[in-house]
């Protein structure tokens, strides 16, 4: 039964809903997905607007009005209720851990059922619950990857779709993203360095001391110099090179360092979904082979100072020792043949009002194969601007709302 409870100035409905964990077997196995409905008190029967998160592995923001969070709420509850999903094995949906008691092929099965396929199966079987019409879907970086499918598998069921810094591309093999985002990778470790030239030298000692062994994190385990390189995944956010100066600039033998440095990997085992079925995520069709490994360049390769971005390797599943139990499954995942995830036949026919922020220097969707997606599809409009880095929905969240909303109506 659904719990509703009333906050300053919202209404909040609290939903779980049981779902076959293979969609395909609707008679097997069952996983909760739970969804909070967001409402103005005066807005309890407007459409419903569902939001996807990024990720994958990631829960639904939780909302407040106090705090204006998340702060694209506002503008969408002038239109909608909005449906925020804890996509399946995240948040308050059936979690996904170490999945002990199965073998390393029971492990890697199970986690085949939680890409954007999957996702979206959820969301048009809770529709069916809810009894709702066709609804707008608000996809962010990998909820937009969510989105699409939704376009190419269930278009019956959208009404409107709405991307920020999330148009995958298709049909592109994963070595070209990665190979795309290496590149934005690189451009971005030149740029941090010219900011903050002090730090090339702060990094380079520091690299030394994690060789040597004398940095640990909070749980006793030794910090690597790979892992500490993954710290750049900050790097394609609006105040990401702030964020690494800040941290760099603490001395290092210092217990808020060692806590600040855990806290900013991006990789760990409270959302182990996200290292483990990332490389997936760009899978349409085929499998992926490590392929961030096997497209590392030369340069960084080479030069210990250059911070990586959100890139998953097959060491991560040693260096973190929350991950090591899904290391063998994760094996198993990069030799996975996955089915495809788009269809280009369905987006060339695709008739749904569609509106996408493709943010010229997004570091982990990359800009010309977003553009190259937006062709596909008539009914897309797109709005291509350097105003904003990936994170642009957290930074200025009801003006490009707003922005999309009035492209898709064609008022824009």
């Amino acid at each position: 039964m659904a719990l509703t409870v009333r906050v300053p100035g919202l209404v909040l409905t609290e939903h779980e809903f049981l779902v076959p964990l293979d969609h395909a077997h609707p008679e097997g196995e069952r996983i909760t997905v739970f969804a909070r409905e967001v409402a103005d008190p005066d807005g309890l029967d407007r459409p419903f607007l569902v939001f996807l998160q990024g990720g994958p592995g990631h829960e639904s923001p939780r909302p407040s009005r106090v705090s204006a969070s998340p702060p694209w709420l506002d503008r969408a509850l002038r239109d909608y209720r909005v449906l925020l999903l804890d996509q399946r094995g995240t948040g308050r949906s059936t979690p996904v851990g170490a999945l002990p008691g199965m073998s390393p092929a029971e492990q890697a099965r199970y986690l085949t059922f939680f890409r954007a396929d999957a996702i979206v199966r959820d969301a048009e079987w809770i529709r069916a619950e809810l009894g709702a019409d066709p609804w707008s879907v608000l996809g962010q970086s990998f909820g937009g990857f969510c989105a699409l499918h939704y376009l190419s598998a269930a278009p019956q069921g959208l009404r409107e779709a709405f991307f920020t810094g999330g148009l995958p591309p298709v049909g592109r093999h994963p070595d070209e993203v990665y190979q795309a985002t290496y590149a934005t990778m690189l451009e971005r470790n030149h740029r941090y360095y010219r900011r903050y030239p002090g730090d090339h030298a702060r990094v380079l000692d520091l690299h030394e001391r994690l060789a040597a062994g004398t940095v640990r994190l909070p749980g006793g385990e030794q910090l690597s110099g790979r892992r500490f390189r993954q710290l750049g995944n900050v790097l394609g956010m609006s105040d990401g090179a702030e964020r690494l100066h800040y941290l760099l600039e603490r001395d290092w033998s210092a217990p808020a360092f060692a806590h600040d440095v855990a806290a900013a990997l991006p990789f760990s085992g409270r959302n182990p979904l996200y290292a483990v079925v990332h490389e997936s995520s760009y899978a349409d069709g085929g499998a992926t082979r490590w392929s961030a490994e096997r497209t590392l360049p030369a340069e960084f390769a080479g030069d210990a100072t250059l911070f990586t971005g959100e890139h998953v390797y097959p060491w991560m599943f040693t260096d973190y020792p929350e991950l090591a139990p899904l290391g063998p499954a994760a094996e198993l995942l990069a030799e996975h043949e996955w089915p495809r995830l788009y269809d280009p036949a369905r987006l060339r026919d695709c008739s749904v009002p569609c509106a996408a922020a493709i943010y010229t220097e997004d570091a982990y969707v990359d800009r010309v194969f977003s553009e190259e997606t937006a062709r596909l599809i008539p009914s897309m409009r797109t709005w291509v601007t350097n105003e904003y880095q990936h994170d642009g929905l957290r930074m200025d969240g009801g003006r490009i709302l707003d922005r999309l909303i009035a492209l898709a109506r064609d008022r824009a």
